[in-house]
């Protein structure tokens, strides 16, 4: 099964970064992100029609979250490593004619994808025993500058 291809039920594609997990002098993680694949997925926002994305408080905090769902395990790279949910981001959600669906519009990261953590990732088993596909949900990171660190 090719994770990417695209179709009305995948009808889009995403990058998928995984780290390399350091440690320095002092015992601080240090991660770098490298690209390990684009996979064919389909995503929508999470619900909540009537929920607002900005919420005024001390402190304004945008909460987006994405529901949709992948042909593959992103937890398995490419050469098979296995990875933790929180050692995966997500980003340059685009269409078939390579537009991101999903971008940033202010800040240092103005006009590029939007970087996604994995919230939650679960199998679809059919009747036959067989893995469908993987349902995602996603969230956007608090910290959008983590590109300087993707390569």
């Amino acid at each position: 099964m090719s994770c990417d291809t695209l179709d009305f039920m995948y009808p889009l594609l995403a990058d998928v970064y995984h780290p390399i997990v350091d440690q320095n002098l002092y015992g601080q993680i240090k991660k770098q992100w490298v690209y390990d694949r684009s996979i064919a997925v389909s995503f929508a926002p999470a619900g909540s029609a009537m929920e607002e994305d900005l919420k005024a408080k001390p402190f304004v905090k945008l909460e987006n979250m994405l529901v949709g769902r992948a042909r593959c395990d992103i937890r398995i790279s490419k050469n098979g490593d296995n990875n933790s949910l929180s050692n995966i981001l997500i980003t340059n959600i685009r269409n078939k004619s390579d537009e991101l669906v999903y971008l940033e519009t202010s800040g240092e990261r103005t006009g590029r994808g939007t970087i996604y953590e994995i919230a939650t990732q679960d199998p679809f088993i059919d009747p036959f025993g067989d893995t469908s596909y993987y349902k995602l949900v996603i969230r956007r990171t608090e910290n959008q500058g983590v590109d300087n660190w993707l390569q």
